[in-house]
């Protein structure tokens, strides 16, 4: 597992590496090289000559680029689902790809700058000596290990269609590009379109190697069929294009890399509905490294509860009195009630969330570790001693109800509620105080634990009686009958990711 981490970390480096060494070339590189603008000979020597450190900066992403070529090459070799001799043959070349090329980039960020500031015919005859080293040799070099990627992952499954097409256009473009440095002097063509057909290739490898990556990371995240791994569907226009997005294992790697930030909400009219469910229903349901709350004198059951809820003006702390300015959409939370038996803590395990924001969807599900968020429309009435919900999926993968919930007297618990909790009062002390939720990460031997703080007070749990029509409800919890209750208001406050070893 180790290996195979460190394969997908040397993609992610390589296509993020790749990217900022396109930005630098076109930011810093440009005006210097051969071929990268119309300028002069002697503007662009000017160009180093003044600018010495901006050129070294420049070349610097494409040295890491380097770094980056040499680790993939490595992981290539140690990892075991990948054919064993086309990735050695892919290091070999990676190697020798390596050593003209950074040859070529260290003599021209030392002795080519000096030369630049005080010999400028000695300058052009040095990268005339140089260009074909780092463009042509190198490249070439790369490009045939490049090839060996293709053959790699092809052979090893982590592969598609579009890439196959890909892999042509991509490899054929940086072919014509690093074989025409390397041409006669008659027959070679200008600088201009070496760096040109450079571009366009170095742009369609940055596509090859996000799919790339995609397949990879999926390889060890197939889709699952609960939790933050659900394959998620947006249920409106431009599907297609959220899609891709919620669904990406590449852009979830790097945004969950962002700091967590204390958001906040003036949460109204909160429904709790509840099912006391055969605790087998949904003990399939925890992920690794966490285990169920029992509940009974035999442990035989399990509290299941969806709550849906208004917020308001749900956004950053630190945005202060502006907080007003952000929008008050309708979420809905599905969990089960889990433990930590390696620290004791015990909190809730998301089953699924979902949300009528696509942005706020989007970001909770791509920036924390326990949030699987989708997308629906909702509608959530409170009238005089009542509450209508509807919770529409559409075409969408987020959970569906309706309820028509009227106020009732506090209940006198039977049957297995009553061996669970004694009393509604002792039935709200386990269902309310939940300040905390729980996922695991397998892959990073961690839990994540995200602290929130709610601060509910029990007198606040106002008994509800109605009806609940609930495909996924009914799922989960099979025929149960539910015990609904609703919290008016509630001032929420998301103020921790921490994390835990797995045990």
């Amino acid at each position: 597992m180790v290996r195979d981490r460190s394969l997908e970390r040397a993609l992610l480096f390589n296509f993020a590496i790749h990217g900022v060494a396109l930005l630098g070339m076109a930011a810093f590189l440009l005006p210097a090289l051969p071929g990268g603008s119309d300028a002069p000979d002697a503007e662009r020597i000017a160009y180093i000559a003044a600018h010495p450190w901006l050129f070294r900066l420049g070349w610097l992403p494409w040295q890491l680029c380097a770094v980056a070529d040499l680790w993939l090459a490595v992981a290539l070799v140690r990892v075991a689902w990948i054919p064993r001799p086309p990735a050695i043959g892919v290091l070999v070349l990676t190697i020798a790809a390596v050593l003209p090329d950074q040859y070529a980039q260290a003599v021209w960020i030392t002795e080519g700058v000096s030369l630049a500031q005080r010999d400028a015919p000695a300058y052009l005859e040095l990268e005339r000596a140089l260009f074909p080293l780092t463009a042509g040799y190198g490249a070439l070099g790369y490009t045939i290990a490049a090839l060996g990627w293709t053959y790699c992952f092809a052979k090893a499954g982590t592969w598609s269609r579009a890439l196959s097409i890909l892999s042509v256009t991509t490899w054929a473009t940086m072919f014509v590009a690093v074989i025409a440095p390397l041409l006669p002097e008659g027959a070679r063509p200008s600088s201009k379109f070496v760096s040109v057909a450079n571009g366009i290739g170095f742009f369609q490898m940055q596509i090859w190697l996000f799919l790339v990556s995609e397949y990879v990371l999926r390889r060890a995240r197939p889709y699952e069929p609960h939790g933050r791994l659900a394959r998620w569907k947006h249920p409106g226009r431009l599907g297609r294009i959220w899609n891709t997005l919620a669904n990406s294992r590449v852009i979830d790697a790097f945004l969950q890399r962002l700091p967590e930030l204390t958001m906040k909400s003036d949460i109204a009219d909160v429904v709790y509905v509840n099912y006391l469910v055969p605790a087998e229903r949904v003990a399939a349901i925890v992920p690794p490294g966490l285990q169920l709350q029992r509940l009974g004198p035999d442990g035989a059951y399990a509290l299941f509860t969806f709550l849906t809820y208004r917020h308001g003006h749900f956004g950053f702390a630190f945005l202060g009195p502006l907080r007003r300015f952000c929008p008050s959409p309708i979420q809905t939370n599905w969990r089960i009630h889990v433990e930590n038996p390696a620290t004791k803590h015990r909190g809730i395990y998301f089953v699924t969330n979902a949300i009528t924001s696509t942005i706020y969807a989007l970001f909770a599900r791509l920036t924390t570790e326990g949030m699987p968020m989708h997308v629906l429309r909702g509608e959530l009435a409170h009238r005089e001693g009542s509450f209508e919900l509807v919770l529409d999926p559409g075409g969408g993968s987020a959970p569906d109800a309706e309820l028509a919930l009227t106020r009732a007297e506090e209940p006198v618990l039977e049957g297995a509620w009553k061996e669970c909790f004694g009393t509604w009062r002792g039935f709200l002390e386990y269902c309310v105080p939940q300040d905390r939720s729980m996922s695991s990460q397998p892959l990073k031997g961690r839990i994540s634990r995200h602290e929130i703080e709610l601060g509910i007070p029990l007198d606040r749990c106002v008994p509800y009686q109605g009806t609940v029509t609930s495909r996924a409800a009914q799922a989960i919890a099979g025929e149960a009958a539910p015990l609904c209750f609703v919290v008016p208001n509630v001032a929420f406050t998301f103020s921790l990711e921490a994390y835990d070893r797995l045990p």
